[in-house]
């Protein structure tokens, strides 16, 4: 299954719900966009914690689909929040860090406007057999 077979299906899904927008993919990095409203927030007025790792993972996600040409599911993600995100334009980027034949370990970034950096993540995806 290509990578744009893929995201043509994300649009009902959570992908679809958060709002966010593929900005560009290629086999070392892939970029996604979010405009960051009032429902992106938690109660402190800052972009959910919870938000900003789906970004992540979906990023790094999109990109084991864009390497492997097939979904790779996640057995591990770590991430760090670094400053506090507001309301307004998102970017992630994930970048690949490590692959074998069935695993891949990547790491995502998630910068707004400014191009202050939010939080960084790093994880592993594991694609079954094909």
């Amino acid at each position: 299954m290509e990578w744009k077979e893929i995201m043509g299906k994300e649009e009902h899904s959570f992908w679809g719900l958060l709002g966010m927008e593929l900005i560009s993919v290629d086999k070392q990095m892939v970029e996604i966009g979010l405009n960051a409203d009032e429902r992106h927030l938690n109660s402190m007025g800052i972009v959910h914690g919870g938000v900003l790792s789906a970004m992540m993972d979906q990023s790094m996600g999109t990109l084991v689909a864009a390497v492997k040409g097939r979904l790779g599911v996640t057995t591990h993600l770590n991430v760090q929040f670094l400053s506090p995100m507001h309301k307004g334009v998102l970017k992630v980027s994930a970048f690949p860090l490590h692959e074998t034949y069935r695993t891949m370990t990547l790491r995502a970034e998630v910068r707004d406007a400014e191009g202050v950096l939010g939080c960084i993540s790093t994880a592993t995806f594991r694609v079954p057999k094909a």
